[in-house]
């Protein structure tokens, strides 16, 4: 007979490296690795690309629609980021995690920082470096996304993004992605079976032992 899913308070992943580094590749391996991971929806005002869909990969508003959730107080976090902005719509976090849910984040060190005041305890913060910075722009470069002019703009943005590597609980060296996909997810099972995380373990423990104890 199989046995009950334990009950567990849900995790906010927040997986930051600067562009190039491995984030997204990292964030798609570890949702199609782990079940109970769900990717944050965000929303923002910069256009849409070919391939992506409305609602899957982000809420495309304009600056109007913005500005409103901005004054509605219903972003978790929201940023510029090269020249638009993004934010993380609140009601759904706050969704996920009451049904124990873990939601991960791809975002920069300063969607992180807003994250901690109203969600510190859930909060696993992961920083992906590049091996070097040569690599970076070789990355930048093989992945055909950018013109050259975009790539030495992120290139400059790149030392100041690792500049605060020390905020983030954990620091990864993206050399491998397989490998570094291995360290994420071991990071994760590490944080869910944390004493804290586990809403149901008093209750387990105490029927485990007998009224006696």
């Amino acid at each position: 007979m199989d046995q009950p899913t334990r009950q567990r308070r849900g995790l906010l992943i927040v997986l930051s490296s600067p562009s190039g580094a491995g984030k997204s590749t990292i964030s798609r391996m570890l949702l199609e690795a782990d079940g109970e991971v769900t990717m944050s929806v965000s929303a923002t005002t910069r256009p849409m690309r070919p391939g992506e869909a409305e609602g899957v990969d982000y809420h495309f508003v304009d600056d109007g629609e913005f500005d409103r959730m901005i004054a509605a107080n219903e972003f978790v976090e929201w940023a510029h980021v090269f020249g638009y902005r993004y934010g993380t719509p609140k009601a759904p976090v706050k969704a996920a995690l009451r049904k124990g849910r873990d939601i991960l984040f791809d975002i920069d060190w300063q969607g992180a920082r807003q994250l901690e005041p109203d969600f510190g305890e859930h909060l696993v913060t992961i920083f992906l470096l590049p091996p070097s910075m040569a690599e970076l722009e070789h990355r930048l470069h093989t992945r055909g996304q950018d013109s050259d002019e975009v790539i030495a703009d992120r290139m400059r943005r790149a030392a100041d993004e690792i500049d605060h590597w020390a905020e983030y609980e954990y620091v990864l060296v993206n050399r491998d992605m397989d490998a570094c996909l291995d360290r994420v997810r071991a990071i994760v099972s590490a944080e869910r079976s944390k004493r804290v995380r586990q809403t149901d373990l008093v209750e387990f423990v105490r029927d485990l032992i007998g009224p006696q104890h």
